[in-house]
């Protein structure tokens, strides 16, 4: 039986706030009592979508059980939260495991779900034989000109296969790339703001245009390419993004879209910040989706976590239910500029957020991001985001 963990309250400034025109505080509470688990209210995915699809991330051992049925019954798109990275995919050179990629393609097939692809490149979960030469040194240690040129054609070779082989498997399956993640750095070190990873040093900023330019070979005709990066809001970051987003569209690299994680606070970024991004890269012709949307409770660096879930005070809820209707009142205007949003997770019991809050508060803490609780029970930020 599913545990109501607290009676999802909101009061005075915070209500009058979510509250639609015509519907009273009375009526908003009574509808609160009478709606506790997430398999017993409205669909998401259902209010939503004559603006855009709703997704979620997914492991796969949460494609049964009650995670499935939430993700039915609220979702029509699903996203691979660490399975189709690189590291997994492609361990070994040449060696590819897709057995856990093809539950997913299989449970969004059954439910006819959409399947976005995360992600086909990135610094960070990517096996370090990529980076070795034939001999096995590290190509970011060499300094003969003539050997660095060689290692970035490897390096580049082997980027095309494995986008190839991975695009091709799912070229029926997928029709939403993040092709490239997080290639702008917070704190750059050149002046176009290019993260200076691995694939940097090697290649310059060639492994960005092979890797659009091999998906688009590969992909379904109608599949969209998107480069994916968090604080697509702050500047510089967000004018380093969308100058190099405008100069590889002036070269004639295939991209369609930007994927803004929007892994954000309660008090951050601003709601006018989030807008103005969203329009920025819309006014380049370009789609954009929410990608790994989750709003802590906490900011950066966090405060002292909540030790237990329990401890999280119903006013925080509230607080996060404000946000929460702050964002989609947002998204929702901007439908037109906006395909998809999908949040980082199902519910409150699984969360990348909640290693954060350990690593901020001596190894004990918790997060709470999302719009269902650790029971699947709605929170108030179900009701302020579907009015």
């Amino acid at each position: 039986m599913l545990k109501v963990l607290r009676k999802p309250i909101i009061t005075g400034l915070a209500l009058a706030l979510l509250l639609p025109a015509g519907i009273n505080s009375a009526a908003a509470e009574t509808s609160s009592d009478q709606s506790s688990s997430a398999l017993s209210v409205p669909s998401i995915a259902e209010r939503y979508k004559k603006s855009f699809s709703i997704g979620a991330a997914v492991e796969p051992y949460q494609l049964e059980g009650t995670n499935a049925a939430v993700l039915k019954r609220h979702y029509n798109s699903i996203v691979a939260e660490n399975v189709m990275k690189p590291i997994n995919i492609q361990p070994e050179e040449g060696k590819f495991n897709f057995t856990e990629a093809d539950k997913l393609v299989k449970f969004a097939k059954e439910n006819g779900m959409d399947l976005r692809g995360h992600t086909l490149i990135w610094h960070s979960q990517v096996p370090e034989w990529f980076f070795l030469d034939e001999e096995g040194n590290p190509m970011v240690n060499e300094t003969d000109l003539q050997q660095r040129e060689k290692n970035k054609k490897l390096l580049l070779k082997r980027l095309e296969t494995h986008i190839k082989t991975v695009v091709k498997r799912y070229k029926n399956d997928i029709k939403s790339w993040d092709v490239v993640n997080e290639v702008i750095d917070d704190s750059p070190q050149n002046d176009r703001g290019l993260r200076e990873s691995a694939w940097y040093k090697i290649t310059g900023d060639e492994y960005i245009k092979v890797a659009f330019e091999t998906d688009r070979r590969y992909a379904a005709k109608d599949a969209k390419l998107y480069i994916n990066d968090y604080n697509t809001e702050v500047e510089p970051k967000r004018t380093n993004l969308y100058n190099l987003v405008k100069d590889l569209l002036d070269q004639g690299v295939p991209i369609d879209g930007v994927g803004h994680q929007a892994h954000i606070q309660i008090g951050w970024p601003s709601i006018a910040d989030i807008e103005q991004s969203i329009n920025m890269f819309a006014g380049l012709g370009l789609d954009n989706q929410i990608t790994e949307l989750d709003v802590s409770l906490y900011g950066w660096p966090p405060r002292p976590a909540y030790p237990t879930y329990d401890a999280i005070p119903d006013s925080e809820f509230e607080r996060q239910a404000v946000r929460y209707n702050q964002l989609f009142e947002l998204y929702e205007r901007l439908g037109d500029k906006i395909s998809n949003v999908t949040f980082w997770g199902i519910a409150d019991n699984h969360t990348w957020l909640n290693d954060r809050a350990e690593q901020y508060n001596n190894g004990v803490g918790v997060d709470a991001p999302f719009v269902f609780d650790t029971e699947y029970n709605v929170k108030p930020a179900y009701h302020a985001i579907m009015d």
